[in-house]
């Protein structure tokens, strides 16, 4: 908080929790592990103000978002978020508000949010500077990550602990850099958060090793124009995304 406080990131803030403090927030932005994230709120939410929106960053929502209605008082509300933008390496000295431009934004209601709430949420993600601000339900949320997100930093740790690439490092080219960044990874953030999701990502990584096995055996078979194929699916698949940042830019 001192390093922030003199970059001038925050105005103030405390390292313990204090009642008076809370007290006169009217948003509050939750960036904690989901477990702890639950026990900080049966724990202190009586410190809140009456009226007080909390919202959060937390990347699984299914069952989250449920228990934290769940056991809010009456006069609180909690409308969930996922800023879809994060780097490699934490700690405050390496943060970047960058991460958020032309990055995605994902409100995610339910039935016992008020539409002023999600208003309020959808205004937050444009003060951040996120391109594009979208809306889904909390399980189609966790079927999305699964995919986009959880799946990918599989891929990524499996290719990094498949073989020993200690020595590989002076050979690389950036396909294999650019793949495994996100192989540098939280492993206590990241393990709760894919068994929390473990259903979706599960469905998630049989598909990918489906599709993944079809390739493998069209290279054994020499089938070449099937590989082909394959590889224009996914050049035109892969531009949807190229297009979507040559608008951004």
């Amino acid at each position: 908080m001192a390093f922030a406080k003199e970059q001038g990131w925050i105005a103030h803030g405390r390292s313990t929790v204090e009642e008076d403090y809370i007290a006169q927030f009217d948003l509050v932005v939750f960036a904690l592990y989901p477990h702890v994230f639950l026990d900080w709120l049966r724990q202190y939410q009586g410190y809140f103000k009456p009226g007080a929106l909390l919202t959060d960053v937390t990347g699984v929502k299914n069952g989250i978002v449920q228990e934290v209605q769940g056991m809010l008082r009456q006069d609180l509300e909690f409308i969930a978020a996922h800023p879809m933008a994060g780097r490699e390496c934490s700690g405050v000295e390496n943060a970047k508000k960058e991460i958020f431009y032309d990055a995605n934004y994902i409100v995610v209601p339910t039935e016992k949010n008020t539409q002023q709430a999600i208003d309020t949420c959808r205004a937050l993600g444009e003060t951040l500077g996120f391109h594009t601000i979208s809306t889904l339900t909390p399980e189609r949320h966790d079927e999305m990550i699964g995919f986009l997100s959880q799946l990918t930093h599989c891929i990524a740790i499996s290719l990094m602990t498949c073989r020993d690439t200690a020595c590989l490092a002076e050979y690389s080219g950036d396909s294999f850099r650019d793949l495994t960044r996100i192989a540098k990874i939280n492993e206590t953030m990241w393990t709760e958060l894919f068994l929390l999701n473990r259903d979706q990502l599960i469905e998630q990584m049989d598909l990918f090793e489906r599709t993944f096995r079809h390739l493998r055996d069209c290279i054994a078979d020499g089938r070449a124009e099937e590989i082909k194929e394959i590889m224009r699916q996914s050049t035109v698949q892969r531009g949807l995304f190229d297009k979507k940042e040559s608008k951004v830019k």
